[in-house]
């Protein structure tokens, strides 16, 4: 089964998308969406929404790594074609299954449907039920990440209608309005999932993020907490304040240097509050980032010596 998004030997953009005309039509659509999904864009070179729409659909099939291919229809060149699928306005996007549509739309779409979209068809053609909404959901965490809030908002929210117990989804609508600072938002998203997901590491790690935001909302300066601590090394609620603040303001692994340090001199300080904190931020974080995997090895040392 070819997974969306993990094939290790993906195509070129070259072999995914193509120009095609009522001469190889046939050959590129018909036949070779007996094997792989095939959307197939029309458009014109006059059609301004066509130069936002085609680029979108060509990002979001190289990103599918194989999984569904696509042709480029140029109506003005291939009149034919677009009479007899009945294209009366451009852009129409046809996806085709086995030889026929098997969905479509008309006009410029966000970015979020178009990739719903794309999950979508992959889906109906059987070839990876559960990777196509994963490359949607990677498509998503990329647009977060470029600041793109609410396009990023938008695609989680249609994948999980697509899939109500995608923990991923969820996570990530709440994680925008973390973006965003709606705190009580995000919250209320994550209340508001299915009591399937709710103990999902995705679900989890957000929830810890909401934790550090609120106490982000009140930690105080960095450059006064620092003095503090070297002015008394041993007052350990100047250094947690400090490691607060350290993370609030993204410097996360001072933040956890801080804490190691309450737990080395005290670890039973404040209830465990370090070591607490500490898996906080670990769940918060990515599980492979650099600050998590060297914190955890240097709390281990510390728990095992």
């Amino acid at each position: 089964m070819l997974e969306f998004g993990q094939n290790q030997n993906a195509p070129a953009a070259g072999d995914l998308i193509k120009d095609v005309s009522e001469a190889d039509f046939m050959t590129e659509v018909v036949e070779a969406s007996q094997s792989v999904p095939v959307i197939v864009d029309f458009w014109a070179p006059w059609c301004g929404p066509c130069k936002t729409l085609g680029p979108a659909l060509e990002a979001a099939v190289t990103r599918a790594k194989g999984a569904v291919k696509m042709a480029k229809v140029n109506v003005d060149e291939n009149q034919m074609i677009a009479g007899q699928l009945r294209v009366q306005s451009i852009p129409t996007v046809y996806a085709f299954w086995q030889g026929q549509p098997v969905d479509g739309f008309q006009g410029a779409v966000p970015p979020s449907e178009i990739d719903a979209f794309v999950a979508r068809v992959i889906e109906a053609s059987g070839g990876a039920p559960d990777g196509g909404l994963d490359a949607a959901l990677d498509a998503a965490d990329e647009m977060l990440e470029e600041g793109a809030v609410a396009d990023a908002a938008q695609t989680y929210a249609a994948i999980a209608q697509e899939d109500p117990n995608n923990a991923r989804a969820y996570a990530g609508m709440a994680r925008a309005e973390i973006a965003l600072g709606e705190l009580d938002q995000a919250e209320a998203i994550l209340n508001g999932a299915p009591a399937e997901i709710a103990t999902a590491p995705e679900i989890e790690a957000v929830q810890a993020q909401i934790a550090l935001a609120r106490q982000a909302a009140d930690a105080g300066p960095v450059a006064d907490l620092r003095a503090a601590v070297e002015a008394d090394p041993s007052n350990l609620q100047a250094r947690f304040d400090l490691a607060q603040a350290l993370y609030a303001t993204g410097q996360a692994a001072e933040a956890v240097d801080e804490l190691l340090e309450i737990f080395r001199a005290d670890r039973e300080w404040n209830d465990g509050a370090a070591k607490t904190q500490l898996f906080t931020i670990f769940e918060a974080l990515k599980p492979n980032d650099p600050v998590v995997l060297n914190g955890r090895r240097k709390l281990s040392s510390m728990i095992f010596a």
